[in-house]
């Protein structure tokens, strides 16, 4: 893998961050958004990559799509994928989308009917230090409605891993269980749910002995999952 990219890419990743974010759509669209029993949801995609352990190169792509609500698997797309972008902190979209483009793209070619209504993603979305991360940046790309289901929480805007934040985690008990992660800014910037992460596993193929998204100790390290 090669080493960290030089500064002027970073600002052109900046720039192209900023520019895709202006068409970042954040109020409901879709008619069964606004029903509470999301009446009219049939389909329900989620991706991921997950990497083999030592080898930060390779990857299994995973786009899974299911009926919604009796989550039978109606879809699947597994495939390796050569990974050449290193990990980056805050750009982790620029490591990972193209090839979950690539398989939303390949899905509309071969199954265009069972195109997802939305997309559970591995990654943050608008909780993000420039408010724009992966799951965001899958959205505009694809056009498709897209949830960051992010397995660490990304400390920006005042949102602090603090004991309020874990007793907040403690009291979810029940599935569907979540509470908002709002900033000092006023402006909410997620839910919290401890069974999502849990859901996405589940559903997604992964190769064996494997860790998602990346080089996990440096995520970990940097508290961050764009």
């Amino acid at each position: 893998m090669a080493g960290p990219p030089p500064a002027a890419t970073l600002r052109r990743w900046e720039r192209e961050q900023a520019q895709l974010k202006a068409s970042v759509v954040e109020e409901d669209t879709e008619q069964w958004q606004q029903d509470p029993g999301f009446a009219g949801l049939e389909r329900v995609g989620g991706v991921d990559l997950s990497y083999i352990r030592g080898d930060d190169s390779r990857a299994c792509a995973s786009l899974v799509v299911l009926s919604y609500p009796a989550l039978e698997v109606l879809y699947e797309d597994c495939r390796m994928v050569a990974v050449s972008t290193p990990y980056v902190a805050g750009f982790l979209a620029f490591r990972e989308v193209p090839f979950l483009v690539e398989a939303v793209q390949r899905l509309q070619q071969e199954e265009p009917r069972l195109k997802p209504q939305v997309l559970l993603v591995d990654g943050n979305g608008l909780l993000h230090p420039r408010g724009f991360g992966v799951a965001c940046h899958l959205g505009v790309l694809t056009d498709l409605p897209c949830i960051g289901v992010a397995k660490n929480l990304l400390q920006t805007d005042g949102v602090v891993r603090d004991e309020l934040h874990r007793e907040q985690i403690r009291s979810l008990q029940r599935e569907g269980d979540t509470f908002p992660l709002t900033g000092t800014s006023g402006r909410v910037l997620g839910t919290a749910d401890i069974r999502s992460r849990e859901y996405i596993r589940k559903q997604l193929c992964s190769p064996l002995e494997v860790r998602s998204s990346g080089p996990e100790s440096r995520k970990e390290e940097a508290e961050l999952d764009d």
